[in-house]
């Protein structure tokens, strides 16, 4: 799946769909939130590519099913906010188990900045089912579970979730 993407602030590649974008600018403009630019999360793809891609899709398919599609959007773009280097995190963390420990530094990071609704809450917190024991409790955060697995897998394997050459620039 390809998507139209137009450039937002600091050069941050988004798709190119208003309603997406009204419901998660503020987000995206927001600086801590924009360093994730400097971490890599998957091969060559950054955290904060990965994290628009699954809120992207996972936000399509909420709005497809008539599901919270806003709350899957913003808490996609957050569920990886954790702020540091996973692949060094035993030194910047003191533990080993980033796959476990994760959400949790996640939703810390985001409520330090974000209003974030419960709902959004337990998307971020459960997102890494099963790996994690939280079970979801709502068909939104399957939807981002599953989304972030796909993503996963394809900028694991080299193919990027978004094609970010096709961007076209917004003035």
């Amino acid at each position: 799946m390809e998507f139209a993407l137009k450039e937002m602030a600091s050069e941050v590649y988004v798709p190119d769909d208003d309603e997406y974008i009204n419901e998660v600018k503020d987000i995206l403009e927001n600086e801590t939130f924009q360093s994730m630019k400097s971490f890599i999360q998957h091969g060559k793809t950054s955290c904060l590519e990965h994290c628009i891609a699954v809120s992207y899709r996972s936000y399509l398919t909420c709005k497809r099913n008539g599901w919270n599609a806003r709350a899957a959007a913003r808490a996609g773009l957050l569920h990886d906010l954790f702020l540091y280097d996973w692949h060094w995190s035993r030194a910047e963390t003191g533990t080993s188990w980033h796959g476990i420990t994760h959400p949790r530094r996640a939703l810390e990071n985001a409520e330090k900045v974000f209003d974030l609704t419960p709902l959004e809450k337990e998307i971020i917190l459960r997102h890494m089912w099963p790996l994690t024991l939280w079970l979801p409790r709502s068909r939104e955060a399957y939807a981002v579970i599953y989304h972030d697995k796909v993503c996963s897998l394809k900028e694991t394997v080299g193919r990027p979730s978004l094609r970010l050459t096709a961007a076209p620039a917004v003035g």
